[in-house]
This record gives C-alpha cells, structure tokens and sequence, in this order.
C-alpha cells in the first residue's frame, strides 16, 4: 500500500474481576480493545466503562493508561497492532470517532457483549461494545478480510484478523493519572439506577427495532 497512514489496534489484559473471570472462561489473555490514532499520544477511544466503579455507566471513552493500571496497578500488558490504511480509510475511521464521540445517542451495547459466546453478536441501534466498536474501525480500514458482518468478531478472533501485521507486546507503565474521577467510589444505589437506565433504553431499541 503506498502512502500509508497507520492505525493501532491495542489489545489489553484488564485487570477488572471482570476481565479475570473471562480469561479463567475463555482461555484467552485479552479481554479488552480500543483503537488508538496516534501513537504518541496516550489515548485510547473504545466503549468501555467511564469510570472503575460504574460498570454499566459506560459509552464511548478516551481511556489512557491509568484506565487499564488503575489504582495501585503500575503496569498493564498490552498487545498493539500497527495497522497500515489509505489516508482515504483513515479519514473514514477518524470521522466516524468524532461522530459517535458527539452524538450522545449511543450506548454500551452489553447484551451483544454479554452473549457473544453462544450468539455471536447483534446490533441494536446506536450501540456498540468494545468489540463492535473496534470492529466496525477494521471494516472501514480495508486492511482485513472480515468474512461475516463485523459486530460477529470477537477479541480473540480481530487478533487473528491481525496476525499478518507488526506487532509491539509488552507491559506498559502509566505515568500519572490522566482521567480525573476515574477511581472514584459510586453507591450501590447509583450503580442500580444506571443498570435499570442502561437495560430500559436497550429493551427500547431492541422492540422499536430502530
């Protein structure tokens, strides 16, 4: 490919109880991925939680490394793919970044996510995981053959997709804390009232079929 741009596909080793539960589950080391744009930047844009303690206040994020060595964490093990695109392809992933980072219509699509081992993922309107999000980034790039639609690949399977490209695998130093209010405590009761929230407008999309 000539005048090649690049984007990186990064996968992580979360440290959340969820992430080790899906390891001890799947028998595979990453549980998260996000995609970063520039490489000497520390940011990350994925659907994840927007803070440690809310799991289902999540959406569209900018994480940095204090995200994934979060709290007394220091490192994280990270596998980065460097991915070569047309600058035509890359200015079709940065616009669709920019776009789902303003419409603030979409959410966390937890039901794909959840489900994805035994139905292999669907789409709901306007609503991604980490998986679909990053995804849909391969399908605009043009630098894979995805053989079935893009929200049916799961983390372990982009890395597979990804094989044939340079990869950079180690384990990664947060400098400082970068995210303002990442680690701070959220009640039980706020946590409940953010999973009726998430679920009621999920169910809602799901019956409209928007």
């Amino acid at each position: 490919m000539k005048n090649n741009e690049y984007i990186y596909i990064v996968f992580v080793k979360a440290l959340t109880g969820l992430g080790r539960f899906a390891r001890i589950f799947s028998k595979y080391e990453y549980t998260h991925i996000a995609v970063m744009m520039d490489p000497k930047k520390d940011d990350y844009a994925t659907f994840s939680r927007k803070k440690h303690f809310t799991p289902f206040d999540s959406g569209f994020m900018h994480e940095t490394l204090d995200c994934y060595a979060f709290g007394n964490n220091k490192k994280v093990k990270l596998k980065i793919y460097k991915v070569p695109v047309s600058p035509a392809a890359k200015q079709r992933i940065q616009g669709f970044i920019e776009e789902v980072e303003a419409d603030k219509d979409y959410i966390f699509n937890i039901y794909s996510m959840a489900t994805m081992s035994f139905l292999h993922g669907f789409t709901i309107y306007k609503a991604h995981n980490c998986m679909s999000f990053v995804a849909y980034i391969l399908k605009l790039s043009g630098a894979v053959n995805m053989t079935r639609p893009y929200y049916k690949y799961n983390i372990e399977e982009m890395d597979e997709l990804l094989s044939e490209y340079k990869c950079k695998l180690g384990y990664y130093s947060k400098k400082e804390a970068n995210t303002p209010g990442y680690m701070d405590r959220v009640s039980l009761w706020s946590n409940l009232q953010m999973f009726i929230k998430l679920n009621k407008e999920l169910i809602r999309r799901m019956m409209s079929r928007q």
